[in-house]
């Protein structure tokens, strides 16, 4: 495992690198993601091995590395400052022969596209999300909590008190990521040209330096009276 740092020299472990006594610990952090299920903090595994958090993630790290190498069912994935053990994606097929088929989680073209919205601005509100999609996301929105991929995260010190909604631990596990840094990176002039093409999408002008929003709605209004004008004019010579 190579030489300890100063910390856990300090901390006055350097005795501790006997190889029966690594696997010890080991077999108590692996006892530990087993059991619980859920992510554990990396102090919660030291707190088990007795150790500082330095070492309990050397041990950890070199247990995962042990899963891999060994191409085990089960996997230890890092989130964040946790650990979590979990099955491999690809038995998942064969673990459904023998259990119940689960509820699917239909993440549709909406759904989807508000959750890309509330990964990239978390904490986010609903209104914003709305905002940026043109629409009411109140129902993604609620499905996404459902699903266990968003929550609501605090709520914001403004008239109302909105909720603030942000991703989860599950969010990273279910798309592989082991924090929200390593979403990837959106380019200036590709959010440029997202928000372009949803403002032709919704029909929105955009602003110029002289443009005046009230003569923007008469322009529209006049349009629309003059489309209303030839339409009527169009049924009289048909009738």
């Amino acid at each position: 495992m190579g030489e300890w740092n100063e910390e856990e020299q300090t901390a006055g472990v350097t005795g501790d690198r006997d190889p029966e006594r690594q696997s010890d610990w080991e077999a108590v952090i692996e006892a530990v993601l087993f059991t619980m299920g859920n992510p554990v903090e990396l102090r919660q595994l030291a707190a088990a091995i007795g150790q500082c958090e330095g070492i309990a993630q050397q041990v950890t790290e070199k247990l995962q590395e042990r899963y891999r190498r060994e191409n085990r069912g089960m996997q230890i994935i890092a989130l964040e400052d946790s650990y979590q053990m979990t099955t491999r994606a690809e038995y998942y097929e064969n673990l459904i022969r023998v259990a119940s088929t689960p509820k699917k989680q239909v993440l549709t073209e909406v759904v989807l596209e508000t959750l890309s919205i509330i990964a990239y601005k978390q904490p986010v509100t609903k209104t914003e999300i709305s905002r940026i999609r043109g629409v009411s996301s109140d129902h993604a929105v609620n499905r996404l909590v459902e699903y266990g991929l968003v929550y609501e995260a605090g709520r914001m010190d403004a008239p109302g008190r909105p909720a603030l909604f942000a991703t989860t631990e599950e969010f990273l596990r279910r798309f592989g990521l082991g924090s929200v840094t390593d979403l990837p990176t959106i380019l200036p002039e590709e959010e440029a040209e997202i928000e372009q093409e949803v403002e032709e999408e919704l029909g929105v002008l955009p602003d110029g330096p002289d443009d005046d929003p009230q003569d923007k709605r008469e322009e529209i209004d006049h349009g629309r009276n003059e489309e209303q004008s030839a339409s009527e004019d169009n049924k009289d010579q048909v009738f």
